[in-house]
């Protein structure tokens, strides 16, 4: 499935939001370059497009099928005319229910794309995605293996 080109840089976050909350996968794997790099907010690694679309076909239908993603404060760093880094703060709502957990609340993340000017427009090498936990300077595991944002008293 063909799409549009991205003109600018800063149109890269605008593009993956309108393509999740459609839940077109192909549009966002349209967003990257066929060897691209992705991880997810738990760490997961996607290594190449396809890998990138495989991932967001199944949670699109599996763990986001009734979410909404909501694009904030976007901002660029251009490294180069052609290279430029973008990160923008999204907010996702509607998560689907698991584990036990019957309504997944309201999560903000921060993403940060790495794009280069191609041809037709702007295409992103390589994207991280991180949850953004207000209040929190870091993550501890516990006496239980478990993974817990904490906080020192800090900043």
């Amino acid at each position: 499935m063909p799409h549009a080109p991205v003109p600018q840089p800063e149109q890269v976050p605008e593009r993956f939001v309108r393509a999740w909350n459609a839940r077109d996968a192909d549009g966002i794997a349209a967003l990257f370059d066929v060897d691209a790099e992705f991880v997810n907010v738990t760490g997961l690694w996607w290594h190449d497009r396809e890998a990138i679309r495989r991932a967001h076909a199944y949670g699109l239908a599996r763990a986001f099928d009734r979410s909404t993603l909501r694009l904030g404060a976007v901002r660029v760093k251009r490294l180069r005319e052609d290279v430029a880094v973008v990160h923008a703060r999204m907010h996702l709502t509607g998560q689907t229910p698991v584990a036990g957990v019957e309504a997944p609340g309201a999560r903000t993340t921060l993403f940060s794309f790495v794009v280069h000017r191609v041809e037709r427009g702007w295409s992103c090498a390589s994207a991280h995605n991180t949850d953004v936990v207000p209040g929190r300077e870091t993550n501890v595991v516990d006496g239980s293996g478990r993974l817990r944002p904490v906080d020192y008293g800090g900043t």
